[in-house]
């Protein structure tokens, strides 16, 4: 019995408790609350939002790697430095190798060239003299007995260090597959600034599903705390009147059961509307600990919901800002152009590159005294595509399938996307004839529920009738409000559907 009692103080404490969280936008003073309205809800949502700050970075990405690719057509330039020691150095042979000939004839015409070559070296070392270079006496060379006699007259060639530094620069002169590549890269930054825009058409409708969610939800709170203000008002009334022995028992009973029935009712609409701002703050970016709340009923929405509606409105609309089809557009002739670098591998390439390196050996690990030298080159490198086997023939092959399942994917998108513009249009069409009939049910079941509360109180009807009417009533408030939320909701898909970007004039 206590519990009973119990049950039914806090019940008609705490509602009145919730019902001032939602009282609109006033405010006592000090509260930190952040009323949005929904073009707020939208800013915040394309500013903060995960989704849209990845796509506008792709979309910085992109065109960094489009001005990356700008630069092949740039000279590459490189510097270059090598070193070498030589374990062993090269021998030069003078001589017939032929083993067919006698050993007596080759080592004759060995000897005969050693004899030539003896004053050619000699003067050589003279030079080297003359220059400053450390005199290397000239010694005839004599046969290892290790080696074969065909060797014997083998002469040493180069120095043990070599060193050598240079510039070299290279660059396309003509390469027409290269160019149509570049206008690939310019494809794909428009690809990515396409799909940015879809994610802010996304973000834009997930923030309006979820302001109106919250909407929603609140004037569900609303009903269900008038019903459950009716059932406390009824409560009092009947135990007034069973006090004095002129209600029965019965009545009470009704009264108590239409108390506590109200209670969950008003429970989970409160719960919905906390759990709806969580969603729109999710939706918008923000921290879920952060108090906010939305301006603004539901019933302020109805007033945009009537349009004039005719058949065959949905072959009418165009899908030409939808992205969807941008997207596919923009892949289609990426494609194009893909093919068309592939046909321009037959096109013979002309490239340049230049080259300047200094040169210097030595015996002798001494910096100070190696002789540099320079020397330059400039070469043109043509190069005709002949034949690949068949690559070339068959990649253009591939991207011509290709497209041709991108032109059949995009007839089929399109085809979707006049669906879901049906669908929607029929959606909103239903909301606005089902509002306009909850519209004129609600003024008549309000009155009726007026007249079955007087008559209650007069004695006249019984509970039973009340409860009837005010059951109703409640039902045809929440068709009203479920209709707004229904022509809100499709019309954000359709704005979706079409294209229709916030930040642009519609």
């Amino acid at each position: 019995m206590y519990f009973r009692k119990f049950v039914f103080v806090l019940a008609l404490l705490v509602p009145g408790v919730a019902q001032a969280q939602f009282q609109g936008t006033e405010r006592p003073q000090g509260d930190t609350t952040l009323v949005l309205s929904l073009d707020d809800a939208i800013k915040i949502a394309l500013s903060e939002n995960a989704s849209v700050k990845v796509a506008d970075m792709e979309v910085k990405r992109s065109k960094y790697a489009q001005k990356g690719s700008y630069g092949q057509l740039f000279p590459q330039i490189n510097a270059t430095g090598m070193y070498n020691y030589a374990i062993k150095k090269q021998k030069v042979y003078f001589g017939s190798d032929d083993t067919s000939s006698s050993s007596s004839s080759s080592g004759g015409m060995a000897s005969m060239m050693a004899g030539m070559m003896e004053p050619i070296m000699y003067y050589i070392n003279q030079l080297y003299e003359a220059t400053g270079t450390p005199f290397v006496p000239y010694v005839k060379p004599t046969p290892d007995p290790d080696e074969e006699g065909s060797n014997s007259g083998a002469v040493e060639m180069g120095r043990r260090n070599q060193v050598t530094l240079g510039l070299s620069a290279s660059m396309p002169v003509i390469n027409l597959q290269l160019w149509e590549s570049l206008r690939i890269s310019g494809e794909q930054v428009e690809l990515a600034v396409e799909k940015a825009r879809d994610s802010r058409l996304g973000t834009v409708s997930s923030v309006k599903q979820a302001y109106f969610a919250v909407l929603m939800a609140k004037a569900s709170y609303e009903v269900y705390n008038a019903v459950y203000e009716n059932a406390v008002q009824n409560y009092k009334f009947t135990e007034s009147r069973y006090n004095v022995q002129k209600a029965s028992e019965m009545d009470m009973a009704r009264a108590k059961s239409s108390l506590a029935a109200a209670i969950p009712n008003l429970y989970n609409a409160e719960s919905a509307v906390y759990l709806g701002l969580w969603q729109l703050k999710a939706v918008m970016g923000l921290d879920l600990d952060r108090a906010v709340d939305v301006a603004g009923k539901l019933s302020d929405y109805a007033e945009h919901m009537f349009y004039d509606f005719h058949e065959g409105l949905e072959s009418t609309v165009s899908l030409d800002r939808n992205s969807q089809i941008r997207q596919l557009a923009t892949q289609a002739e990426t494609l194009a152009k893909q093919i068309r670098m592939q046909q321009f591998a037959y096109v013979p390439t002309l490239s340049m590159q230049l080259s300047y390196n200094y040169y210097t050996q030595s015996d002798k690990f001494n910096l100070s005294q190696w002789k540099w030298l320079p020397s330059s080159t400039l070469v043109f490198n043509l190069s005709i595509p002949i034949f690949s086997g068949g690559q070339r023939y068959h990649a253009i092959k591939q991207t011509r399938v290709q497209a041709d399942e991108l032109a059949i994917q995009r007839a089929n998108t399109e085809r979707q996307l006049r669906i879901g513009i049906r669908q929607s249009l029929s959606n909103m069409e239903t909301a606005m004839r089902t509002y306009d009939a909850a519209r004129s049910a609600v003024e008549s079941a309000e009155k009726a529920y007026n007249i079955a509360s007087k008559s209650y109180q007069l004695g006249k009807s019984t509970l039973t009738d009340l409860n009837n009417t005010e059951l109703t009533l409640t039902q045809t408030r929440m068709q009203a409000a479920q209709a707004i939320y229904n022509f809100a909701i499709a019309k954000a898909g359709l704005e979706q559907t079409l294209g229709y970007d916030f930040t642009e004039e519609k």
